[in-house]
């Protein structure tokens, strides 16, 4: 799933690539995957100009000049392609958006979805999530208030959009293993110490995770050279018996609540 270094990668793509252009056509291939009948949705957002694009947690939003926005969440196997009918992956399109010789494919939609709201609708949807973990204002100080309240394990609390916003699954181990701790242990066991190189492993890690087009490869237009460059960097994710970067031992995969999770059964305690 697309965490916050991959959506602040497409973000910078999408950005670059399509802000300022009017939407000139709109293929709905799943109605499940909006929220409105496809006859309203594409006659609110045809014609309609993207002024912004912005990223929350892991959604992208997609700011429109007639004061709707779309809400991007692409959730298991979503991915995003910037082509035209010649240039563009063979795989079924959810939902196409057209900007004249330019189409934005959304394609894995089938848990995700692209929601059209108003701004009070916008707000609302997104009100519970937690703080952006690389905002200036996110500080140890309200780190070390917030997961002081908490009982779970650091994969369970990590991942928690409502505790931090943007991190999962790949990134909370990479978290886990630059504090040197294993990601089963439950964040009330900690020391304030353990706490403090918790916290100063999270911004370090996603900042790398952004730098490096985040881990997931899928290409967002051709010649496509940036995204998914974090997964030849990875730290521990997904690198079972492989040795660890920092002390040689191998390392190993385990469960947690369901969720798979690697770490270094020697350096990380």
């Amino acid at each position: 799933m697309p965490e916050l270094p991959e959506m602040e990668t497409f973000r910078t793509i999408l950005s670059n690539q399509l802000k300022g252009r009017p939407i000139t056509q709109v293929e709905i291939n799943r109605e499940k995957s909006i929220n409105l009948n496809p006859s309203l949705f594409t006659a609110r957002v045809r014609g309609a100009m993207i002024t912004d694009i912005r990223r929350r947690a892991k959604h992208l939003i997609f700011q429109l000049n007639n004061g709707y926005a779309l809400l991007l969440h692409l959730m298991l196997g979503g991915w995003m392609y910037i082509g035209n009918d010649e240039d563009n992956p063979e795989r079924t399109k959810q939902v196409v958006l057209s900007f004249g010789d330019r189409k934005l494919y959304f394609i894995g939609l089938r848990l995700g979805y692209l929601h059209l709201l108003t701004a009070a609708q916008l707000k609302e949807k997104l009100e519970e999530l937690g703080p952006e973990p690389l905002d200036p204002n996110f500080t140890e100080k309200i780190f070390l208030e917030h997961i002081s309240k908490k009982r779970g394990t650091l994969k369970a609390v990590l991942i928690d959009q409502k505790f931090i916003a943007g991190i999962g699954n790949c990134y909370s181990d990479e978290i886990c293993w630059q504090a040197r701790l294993q990601p089963e242990r439950k964040a009330s066991e900690l020391t304030k110490d353990q706490v403090r190189l918790l916290f100063q492993a999270i911004q370090p890690i996603l900042t790398r995770g952004i730098e490096h087009g985040g881990y997931m490869e899928n290409p967002t237009y051709k010649g496509d050279q940036k995204s998914g460059g974090y997964n030849h960097h990875l730290l521990v994710y997904d690198r079972e018996g492989q040795p660890c970067r920092r002390c040689g031992t191998r390392i190993q995969k385990t469960e947690i609540a369901s969720r798979k999770s690697f770490s270094c059964p020697d350096c990380q305690k």
